[in-house]
């Protein structure tokens, strides 16, 4: 039931926001400061892992519209369920920085700007973090479709993959854009932080969307009989 699915995106990009963008609210991203940005890193990854082997039998465990635009180019999914599931994570990403924000209101802690993403670390400069976000979303999403894909031989590992790549780019993002890769992550805490990171929240929507579709396409090329599940 398509319902279903649309539910486990949800609970999944809630996750995804409450335990990665909480990690950064909480340990900071600073460069300078490694532990904060390994560990930052490494709660990204280890969602998808543990949402993986959870809800990935019901939904695919996409959490993110990036992935979804990627399943549908490659001929995994029906457009009605792309809009499903698109709504179900931003609506999804948009409760768990609610549910930050309660939790960070109601214990006085500064929530800084809820883990937003921003273009800091390349100096305020839209070209660049627009091509960082397309770099890694392609890098992201090829790797999500080719262990997905039908003649993939991961066994049980494939979720194991797919996060360890997402805390790979975002060691490298992180200090850059603060690692988007996913529109409905970025979505839910810039509404929340306001300013600067709702206005340049366009750039973290439009740069892994078309990263996903470049991986998409260069993945159908290179594997044309070959579809993502």
């Amino acid at each position: 039931m398509a319902f279903k699915k649309y539910i486990a995106e949800f609970i999944g990009t809630a996750v995804l926001v409450i335990f990665g963008c909480g990690t950064a609210m909480l340990v900071g991203c600073d460069a300078t400061n490694g532990s904060g940005y390994l560990l930052t890193a490494l709660a990204f990854g280890l969602v998808i892992v543990g949402m993986a082997y959870c809800i990935g039998n019901i939904s695919g465990c996409h959490i993110n519209p990036a992935v979804s635009l990627g399943v549908l180019i490659t001929g995994g999914m029906k457009i009605v369920d792309f809009i499903g599931y698109v709504i179900a994570q931003v609506l999804g990403a948009i409760a768990g920085s609610g549910i930050l924000y309660l939790i960070f209101n109601m214990s006085g802690i500064d929530p800084g700007k809820y883990g937003s993403n921003n273009l800091d670390g390349v100096k305020d400069s839209i070209g660049a973090g627009f091509l960082v976000e397309v770099i890694l979303t392609f890098v992201f999403v090829l790797t999500v479709i080719g262990v997905t894909s039908k003649s993939a031989n991961h066994g049980s590992f494939g979720g194991l993959i797919i996060g360890l790549t997402l805390t790979l780019v975002h060691i490298l993002g992180i200090g850059l854009t603060g690692t988007s890769v996913n529109p409905a992550r970025s979505i839910g805490p810039a509404i929340f932080a306001g300013g600067d990171a709702l206005t340049n929240v366009w750039i973290f929507i439009l740069a892994p969307l078309v990263g996903a579709a470049l991986a998409a396409i260069v993945y159908k090329v290179l594997a044309p009989s070959d579809k993502a599940e």
